[in-house]
């Protein structure tokens, strides 16, 4: 399928923002859709589902999210709050002269796109979110802290990229065998809870093991090295600033405790999903469901792991266009 998407930056709640389109077949009675990424992706790893949906006639815009591919990246982590990463996507909103929108997301694309519809329910069609649930928390204890209680008893990669500048300087330098080793680990092909055999201080790439050869069944080599040219060029500082900022991100949840928003959700998750399994505690749709009670549809693909939108590209874009069709019937 031909790709007929078009590269923009804009100047957007004080950074330079990288963003795909693709409006080539755009339907003027259909919602736009923006994909929202998290670490370690790029809005490539959308890459499979943007002209399936354009085609289908949808807008479709996938940016770079703050601090990670072509988007600016601040170096202090208080540059990734809620209130910075909500706000970034306003103003796309607002640069695209979009007044509502489906919003897509993953990991902490997940977590940005649900604390932009309790913000900004005006601005929100739908959200369907796919592996992260909700933002679990522990009211009492902060996110870091808990991790580094964690952390002390074997290696876990938070707690490895929580102080700087160690994990910047050792991803930096070998960027090529780090996100090939923690792509491979985070598919459904790999054991991601292996990494917990070694102990604390260990680095990450040694923590994992080394994949086969490409080309994978999900992913070939010229895919994979443009996840490594985009971040040789980037560097990971603004990707583990993501990591660095949860305590913040906590406190400023605390806000929404108990609220339940009234925007329509929708969840698909990977049934190997590393998140889902272990980072999301024992009932992560009731988590969300919480939140969201509007959660219309859960929909689980087998066989998968958290690089879904890249493992299963097919089954995730039949289960895209079906939500989207259903949400246009509401």
């Amino acid at each position: 399928m031909k790709a007929n998407w078009i590269h923009h930056f804009a100047q957007i709640n004080d950074i330079q923002m990288h963003y795909v389109e693709d409006a080539s077949n755009h339907k003027s009675d259909l919602s736009p859709v923006i994909f929202c990424h998290g670490f370690p992706m790029l809005w490539f790893s959308w890459h499979r589902q943007i002209p399936v949906l354009a085609e289908a006639g949808y807008r479709v815009i996938a940016p770079s999210m703050r601090g990670m591919g072509r988007t600016d990246s601040p170096l202090e982590p208080e540059e990734y709050s809620v209130k910075k990463i909500t706000a970034d996507l306003l103003g796309l909103l607002d640069h695209c002269n979009i007044d509502k929108a489906i919003f897509v997301g993953i990991d902490f694309g997940s977590f940005a796109i649900q604390d932009f519809a309790l913000r900004h329910p005006e601005r929100v069609n739908s959200i369907i979110c796919l592996e992260n649930p909700a933002a679990p928390h522990n009211p009492n204890k902060s996110p870091l802290t808990e991790y580094a209680e964690m952390g002390a008893k074997h290696f876990l990669h938070i707690e490895y990229f929580r102080i700087p500048p160690r994990a910047d300087i050792e991803l930096a330098t070998s960027p090529r065998e780090f996100l090939k080793k923690v792509m491979w680990i985070l598919s459904g092909q790999a054991n991601y809870f292996d990494v917990f055999k070694h102990p604390p201080g260990t680095s990450y790439i040694d923590a994992m093991a080394e994949p086969p050869p490409f080309p994978w069944d999900w992913l070939s080599e010229i895919e994979f090295e443009y996840f490594v040219a985009e971040y040789s060029q980037s560097g990971f500082t603004g990707g583990l600033n993501w990591y660095r900022s949860m305590d913040l991100k906590w406190e400023e949840r605390k806000a929404f405790e108990g609220v339940e928003s009234q925007v329509d959700a929708w969840f698909i998750g990977s049934e190997k999903d590393v998140d889902l399994e272990g980072f999301h505690g024992d009932d992560p749709i009731g988590l969300m469901r919480a939140i969201f009670p509007k959660l219309h549809e859960v929909t689980m693909i087998p066989n998968v792991g958290h690089m879904i939108a890249l493992e299963a590209s097919e089954e995730l874009n039949k289960v895209l266009l079906s939500y989207l069709d259903k949400i246009h019937q509401l």
